[in-house]
């Protein structure tokens, strides 16, 4: 009897990873223990603890742990999160915020500097309005929780204003009550999702917005990547392949359901409508995995990256990930 390799696996419960939590596709040579995790959970235990043997993990932690030298995981090419950014920003209504560039001079709360979306979204505003991280002073908090720490530490350039939120307040409680003027974070602060009249979006229209941006710029950003134990890697170097090979074909059969719209798959209106959107605004894989079909997206972001002051160096793409995950055979 053959002995797979069994590892722990910790992934988000997305439709797109679901059908090798069920059975349905197999890691080659692999005996998977999944564990269904928060990102919050899966980043802090991955990079204090080295808690999973395969892991999601955050872009923008990886990065500064590849460029310190001290990573103890290994990339594969495998992108299970990706988001367009520009609903990672919410302001008060009443602080005369009608445009990006109004952010100028503003308190800005943010949950942890580092975090992939935050990266993302001060480069919007960089690139595209002008507003540079040193215009603003960043308020640094738990977003609905006190006593959150940053995961990963990093020195800043001296032109960034960063200060600790109150010991006894959140970072949503500070939108709420007014102390601050806008957050940036990956998840809406609850006085967006409880419908205060002061709290909103800084775009009316963030889809519009982001579907122009993708337009220009052909970035469909990415937030997650999979990392693999390098002591697993060495002992095993077929592993990032396998895994590789594994999250890929779970993709395809998720969006082979996704397609099926006989009886839809996922509890929204309109599902077809918004997938044929989809691909008509970024093509037929508009979610792909590989190193070549999104260099150009982990390039922009290791730029801005190490603009940013978070990787002490600045990164080649090649460097995140196992080299037999940079080509595939052809038949």
């Amino acid at each position: 009897m053959t002995t797979k390799l069994r590892l722990s696996i910790a992934t988000g419960n997305y439709d797109r990873t679901r059908p090798m939590v069920d059975g349905d596709v197999g890691i080659d040579g692999v005996d998977p223990v999944f564990m269904l995790l928060s990102p919050e959970e899966m980043f802090f235990r991955s990079f204090r603890d080295k808690a999973f043997d395969v892991s999601e993990l955050s872009l923008s932690s990886f990065a500064v742990r590849t460029a310190a030298g001290n990573n103890p995981y290994i990339g594969v090419p495998v992108f299970p999160s990706r988001a367009f950014r520009h609903t990672a920003i919410c302001i008060r209504t009443d602080r005369g915020i009608e445009h990006p560039q109004d952010l100028r001079g503003r308190r800005i709360g943010t949950p942890e500097y580092q975090l992939t979306a935050c990266v993302w979204a001060r480069a919007i505003l960089q690139e595209d309005y002008g507003v540079a991280p040193s215009d603003v002073t960043w308020v640094r908090g738990g977003l609905e929780q006190l006593g959150r720490p940053e995961k990963i530490a990093v020195q800043l350039p001296s032109t960034i204003k960063i200060e600790q939120a109150p010991a006894d307040k959140t970072l949503a409680q500070m939108l709420r009550d007014g102390d601050i003027d806008a957050i940036i974070a990956p998840r809406a602060p609850s006085p967006f999702e409880q419908q205060n009249p002061n709290v909103g979006w800084l775009w009316s229209d963030p889809q519009k917005v982001a579907s122009d941006y993708y337009k220009r710029t052909k970035i469909f950003p990415i937030m997650h990547l999979i990392g693999v134990r390098k002591e697993l890697v060495e002992d095993h170097p077929w592993l990032p392949v396998a895994i590789f090979k594994a999250f890929s074909m779970a993709k395809d059969r998720a969006l082979e359901l996704l397609v099926d719209t006989s009886a839809t798959k996922v509890t929204l209106p309109f599902v077809d409508e918004l997938l044929r959107s989809a691909r008509q605004l970024m093509g037929e894989d508009f979610w792909a995995y590989g190193v070549e079909a999104n260099r150009h997206v982990l390039d922009r972001f290791l730029a801005f990256h190490h603009e940013q002051g978070l990787s002490s160096r600045r990164l080649a793409v090649d460097e995140l990930f196992h080299s037999s995950t940079q080509a595939t055979f052809k038949i």
